[in-house]
């Protein structure tokens, strides 16, 4: 099995985002989603490829731009795995976006900047919008 691949977290931490709740409600809703046994690729994949990229951006912006939130958005990533249970390719997949996500924006800042704020504004924002739309599509 492929293990969450991260360098330990550096930094100081801002208060934490109001919407976060909203992107949590993609996490619940994968949970009322079937799991899957075998390693077929579900009509939401991308969905849910590009959240796991969202959180591992956020997991690296929120570090730097002192979020304090440890691994917050790690142990999110690693629910939603946990509720979704992908298997194989699958599973390869959302943890390689998690780290894409985290390594793009590990190359680019250094520092908290105004440019990583609101990058993760709108990090926050995608992320809820796309739990949002799995949760109407496809929750029970």
């Amino acid at each position: 099995m492929a293990a969450l691949r991260l360098p330990p977290l550096r930094g100081i931490h801002p208060p934490m985002s109001k919407r976060f709740p909203a992107v949590l409600a993609l996490i619940l809703a994968c949970a009322v989603l079937p799991a899957r046994a075998q390693d077929v690729a579900a009509p939401f994949d991308g969905d849910l490829q590009r959240l796991a990229e969202i959180l591992g951006g956020l997991h690296y912006l929120r570090g730097i731009c002192g979020a304090n939130e440890g691994n917050k958005w790690r142990n999110e990533m690693q629910a939603l795995i946990d509720a979704e249970t992908p298997s194989g390719e699958r599973r390869t997949r959302m943890i390689a976006g998690f780290n894409r996500g985290y390594n793009g924006f590990q190359q680019t800042y250094r520092s908290c900047t105004p440019a990583a704020t609101v990058a993760i504004r709108r990090y926050i924002e995608e992320g809820s919008k796309i739990s949002r739309d799995l949760t109407a599509r496809y929750a029970n």
